[in-house]
């Protein structure tokens, strides 16, 4: 058996990992060994019970108030070990975090190969997304198996010179998570923490505006601009309901608490992080999407869910190609007129609705192990 390590630390990284590490363990040719950072601690917990998966390692690093630098520099130290206690053949990382980068690099000291999921996604300023878009980059350099989810991303790795024998399109592996989801949620009734039911059950065609957003880039004068917009937007459309699961980040609590609780506007819900499921089941009856996360808008895309971008730069242009997506970025006026056009423009709301979904058909899971399998069956360590 071949020992793969799947390492990651954040809630989304959980999300995308989850139905690979599942195929994994249904694979009698590999044994895969968990490790999670716990970049993200509770939000992180909550994925790994949803999927059933269990750490075999959780080096638990985070401490209050950690700088980049300092998560940086324990992160290293606690992988580097890692790798020289466990000698996985290859290691598994996912996406753009901190965890991402300093798995790849540690991975390299000890000259294990490294297999990148979700791999070629950029939007070409070093700064937006921060510090992901560095992640991503330098992970790249230091990869063995790309797996790129769309034909743009496969474009992306080959203009920076990487080989193309090790570039593999797969789809993103948060569509497979996403269907997975779906499943559980037809299937019992799930309660969303924080909401009376009667926001969320029977709502006969009311609508509901989903908002996330948490970029660190926005922190600041961008958050204030995002919470009057939707103080306006609540304004304007009192039939509808604007719920926001407020992060947990001082920098997103604050002026979300200081600009939008003392509204007093009874259509905004400001409640705290919700779990996957009930995320999920918020994702799939709301009218449209105000978000910064780059995961959700590739969910949206597969459940046919209006997002608005509150973003300046996105490395999932085939959202906004696929006509699924408009980036608006913090700008007051951009999220307040894009907002409105949706509701009051029942043609636009559909165009975007029915935008095609460029992210995948539910299969990447099983195409990443099967590259992986492949990997090992070549005696020479690289692909043919």
């Amino acid at each position: 058996m071949k020992k793969i390590s799947v390492i990651f630390g954040t809630r989304p990284e959980a999300i995308k990992l989850a139905p690979v590490i599942l195929k994994l363990k249904q694979n009698p040719d590999f044994d895969c060994r968990v490790c999670v950072t716990a970049q993200h601690r509770e939000m992180l917990d909550q994925v790994l019970e949803v999927f059933g998966i269990v750490p075999d390692t959780d080096m638990n690093l985070m401490q209050p108030n950690q700088t980049l630098g300092k998560l940086t520099s324990r992160a290293i130290e606690m992988l580097d070990k890692y790798m020289a206690d466990e000698k996985p053949d290859i290691v598994l990382i996912q996406g753009d975090t901190t965890t991402v980068f300093c798995a790849a690099l540690a991975a390299f000291y000890h000259q294990i190969p490294v297999g990148h999921v979700e791999a070629g996604l950029r939007t070409g300023n070093i700064y937006s997304p921060w510090p992901e878009e560095a992640n991503r980059v330098i992970a790249s350099r230091l990869c063995s198996l790309h797996f790129a989810p769309t034909e743009t991303n496969r474009q992306n790795l080959l203009n920076e010179g990487i080989s193309a024998k090790n570039i593999f399109i797969t789809g993103n592996t948060v569509i497979d998570a996403l269907f997975l989801a779906l499943d559980k949620i037809k299937n019992n009734f799930v309660e969303i923490p924080g909401l009376s039911p009667a926001v969320y059950e029977n709502r006969n065609g009311k609508p509901l505006v989903l908002i996330t957003g948490h970029r660190r880039e926005s922190f600041g004068a961008g958050f204030e601009s995002v919470c009057h917009a939707i103080s306006e937007s609540a304004r304007r459309f009192p039939e509808t309901d604007f719920i926001y699961p407020v992060h947990l980040n001082p920098n997103v609590q604050e002026p979300v608490l200081r600009i939008l609780k003392k509204t007093g506007l009874s259509n905004v819900h400001l409640i705290n992080p919700l779990p996957y499921l009930p995320f999920v089941k918020l994702m799939n009856i709301s009218t449209f999407i105000l978000t910064d996360s780059g995961g959700i808008q590739e969910e949206a895309a597969a459940l046919h869910k209006p997002v608005l971008i509150m973003r300046d730069t996105t490395e999932r242009t085939e959202a906004v190609n696929a006509g699924t997506a408009k980036l608006v970025g913090t700008d007051y006026n951009l999220i307040v007129e894009n907002a409105a056009l949706l509701m009051n423009n029942p043609a636009e709301l559909e165009i975007m609705s029915k935008g095609s979904n460029p992210f995948g058909d539910g299969r990447a899971s099983e195409r990443i192990v099967d590259i992986c399998t492949r990997f090992f069956l070549n005696q020479e360590g690289s692909l043919k």
